[in-house]
Parts: C-alpha cells; structure tokens; sequence
C-alpha cells in the first residue's frame, strides 16, 4: 500500500500508528486532532464507549478555536457536517448562545434551525449575531430558490390561462392551435383547418391564486420551517398570488404580515412543543376565500395531538369545496422524517397524498398545483413513491 493510501486510512481510522504504521505531522496531525475531539470515544453526552481521548471540554473559546480549526481544514460541506455531530455528540447547544461561538460556525439550515429552538433563551449579546448569521442563509436560500420558483409558477399561471376563444389574431398561440388540429389536415391542398382556436389568456394583474403555507413548528420540522419560510416570502413578492403563511404547534400564530422579512419570520416561530393540526387547518379554512383558486399545503409529520377526526373531515371539506389540498410530511433535503403512517394512509383515502419534497422541486410541485395536475401522479414521476 501506497504512503497516500496509508495516509488517508490513517486519518479515517483515527487511534495512533500501531494499526496502520502511519505516523502523522504537521498540518495532517492538526486535521487528526481536530477529528478526535469529535469522534473519539463516543458521545460527551453519556453515551456508551471508551473514554475520549481528545474532547472539546465545556470552554466556548475552546469550541470556538476548534470550529475555526475545521473550517481551515475541510470544505464548507464536511465542515457542516461536523458541527452538525457536534452539537448532538457533544451537547453544545447551549454554546451556540455565545457571541463567539456564532461568529466561529459556518452557516447552513440545520445550524438556523438549532438557533431557533434556542430563540426564547438566548441572551441579548448574542441575538445579534444569531440574527446575522440566519440572515446570511435565508439571503443564500432566496438566491438560489427565487428565480427558479418566480419562473415555474409565472409559466403555470400563463398557460392556465390559456383560452380557446382568443379575441385577436395576435392572441392565437399557432403552434398549439396547428398540433390541436393536425387531424384536419388537407394533404391534398396542403393545409390544416383548425376547428378550434388555442389562445393566449390576457396577462391578470389581479390576484389568480390563494396560497396557504401552514407549517407544523415541532422540533423535528426544524429544516422544513426555514425552507418554507424562505419560500413563502418569494411567493409573497408575487402579485398574481396571495400568500398567507401559518405556524402552529398547540397554538396557531399567523406570521403572514412578516413575509417581507422572512429572518423577522423565523424569529417569530417557536420550535419545539405539542402539535394541533386540526385547530391549524381550522384557522387556515378561515383565509381562503376563493375555494377553485385556492392551494392550502400542509407542512407536518402528521403526529396529530388535536381530535383526529376532526382533522380527517376538514380535509375532506376543503377538498370538496375545490381547495387544492396538498400534505409534505418535509421540505427539506433529508426526505421525509418518522411520520404518522396512519393519518398519511387516511388523508390518501381522501385524495391528499402525504410525501416528502426536497427544495429543489418545490417550484415544479407549486406549478403543477397551479394548473390543477393531479399531485398524486406528480409525486409519482418526480419523487420516491408517496407515503400512505
């Protein structure tokens, strides 16, 4: 074996030289010690293994010197990845309330998430830089997200209002019009004879859809409240629709006045607590005003602490009525989380699919919503296989 391969193994490995021969220095020594702290041992939190031979003590300078250790180390993505495990091995979460400490990570939704969970807690000298560094993510999010959501919904919106009895010549859509009427094609004069007109619909300045965003604020829904967020101030900057957006756990608390600002948003959710999604539909019932216009999406794994029945017969309500009603057990990127599996099964045999939707197909899902495609199939072709 090769001096680079025994280098790498011994840096996966970790322990000492006995195991690979491999003895390390310099800057791989420094990228060994940082990995030890971690993953020496097991948890700080009293979990099961061998004493740590390395660890990151209780000191937030210290955390803090590590966290800026890492970051020179290893790309932005591990670097997450890390601080990830070392909030949950080593229980730094109530570091992360330190000036220091937030001013050392690098930023990324999970690490929002967490600084949300601590929102009620933290002390004023450190809000400050929580808000910058959750600001930083959500102006990265809504870079990355804005435009590809502003496109697919605006395309939606266009071809939904397509009409068969375009008033002008210069409404005709032709090459929709001639692929409608290829089966009155004349060979022998070399034409085709439309029997019906595809148009362009009129550009609407007013409001064509209501969207409600009701987002379940539990713990385990962490990266879905962010993602959600960020995407309901892109929806909300749009004047074709009217964005309302909800969070609830036992409480529901309408935060639709802040999608101008969607950190304000987020400092206004409160992760954690008990779940009533029958009292969060209820309320959500009451913004719709335009039931066929209107796209109610649930957020939530669905562990239901209100009247479940209650719950299953708004559902079905809103579905009668027109609404188009769709469930994501996530928006996030890790796919979908420990689900209540019955409550899924019972909202499909209403016609509601409960899945999972990573970021990135949002703006396909929210298109195909707009022009009334069944969420089912959709899900199908585009996802893993719908829960329920």
């Amino acid at each position: 074996m090769d001096d680079e391969r025994l280098r790498r193994w011994r840096l996966v490995l970790g322990g000492d030289a006995d195991g690979t021969g491999c003895a390390l220095g310099g800057t791989d020594a420094a990228m060994d010690g940082a990995l030890a702290a971690l993953y020496d041992g097991g948890s700080a939190g009293g979990g099961e293994g061998r004493e740590r031979s390395a660890g990151l003590g209780a000191s937030a300078p210290r955390v803090a010197r590590w966290l800026g250790d890492i970051r020179s180390y290893f790309p932005s993505s591990v670097v997450q990845v890390m601080q990830k495990d070392a909030v949950e091995r080593l229980n730094l979460t109530r570091l992360l309330v330190e000036p220091e400490m937030l001013e050392a990570v690098e930023p990324d939704v999970h690490l929002v998430g967490t600084l949300l969970s601590l929102n009620r807690v933290m002390p004023d000298k450190a809000r400050e830089s929580a808000r910058a560094l959750v600001r930083k993510v959500v102006s990265e999010l809504e870079s990355k997200l804005a435009q590809r959501t502003k496109a697919a919904v605006t395309g939606a919106l266009d071809r939904s209002a397509r009409t068969h009895r375009p008033r002008r010549v210069t409404d005709i859509d032709w090459d929709r019009t001639i692929r409608a009427n290829l089966r009155n094609y004349l060979p022998e004069r070399g034409v085709v004879v439309p029997s019906r007109l595809v148009g362009y619909g009129r550009r609407q300045r007013a409001v064509q859809r209501e969207v409600v965003l009701c987002i379940d604020q539990s713990g385990s829904m962490a990266a879905s409240v962010v993602y959600s967020s960020v995407f309901g101030a892109v929806l909300a900057s749009m004047r074709s629709l009217k964005t309302s957006l909800v969070v609830f756990d036992t409480a529901v608390v309408d935060l639709t006045d802040q999608l101008h600002d969607p950190v304000e948003l987020l400092f206004g959710t409160q992760l954690g607590g008990g779940t009533d999604i029958n009292r969060a539909i209820a309320y959500s019932q009451g913004l719709i005003t335009r039931p066929t216009d209107s796209i109610f999406i649930l957020i939530s794994d669905l562990y239901e602490g209100g009247i479940r029945q209650e719950m299953l017969r708004r559902v079905a309500q809103m579905t009668a009525a027109g609404v188009q009603v769709i469930v994501l057990l996530a928006l996030s990127d890790e796919g979908a989380p420990f689900y209540d599996r019955e409550n899924a099964a019972a909202l499909a045999a209403l016609g509601v699919p409960a899945f999972a939707c990573t970021p990135d197909v949002f703006p396909d899902l929210m298109a195909a919503a707009i022009e009334r495609r069944d969420i089912g199939q959709w899900a199908e072709r585009s996802l893993e296989r719908p829960a329920g």
